[in-house]
């Protein structure tokens, strides 16, 4: 299978720079169209990947993000985190290439299978 016939939780991370290449607009597109609630924000000139994820209490959230570290860790690709009673915002971005890469598509697809 090659990236346009697999699903995102299907591909792989790559090593990211720096100088990476940013996504591009019909990659962004491409992409988005399979985390349909992920929202694109822009702060400080840098386009990032953002969602909320609700849940019944603290412990859940916490377990919740406790997931999603570990899903980072493994990429070496990590996200801001933000854990609040009953919720969690999580927001992916390239840190060093200070914008979206093919990377941050990945791992919030996979931070929804977390979710899930």
């Amino acid at each position: 299978m090659n990236d346009t016939t697999q699903t995102l939780t299907e591909q792989s991370c790559e090593a990211c720079s720096w100088d990476a290449p940013h996504a591009t607009e019909a990659e962004i597109e491409q992409w988005h169209a399979q985390i349909p609630e992920w929202r694109i924000v822009e702060r400080d000139g840098i386009m990032q990947l953002e969602r909320s994820y609700k849940f019944r209490n603290f412990r859940q959230a916490l377990a919740f993000t406790n997931s999603v570290g570990e899903i980072a860790e493994e990429a070496g690709h990590h996200p801001a985190l933000l854990t609040e009673w009953g919720k969690v915002t999580v927001t992916w971005w390239s840190h060093e290439m200070k914008g979206l890469h093919k990377n941050d598509f990945i791992l919030a697809a996979r931070t929804d299978e977390v979710a899930s």
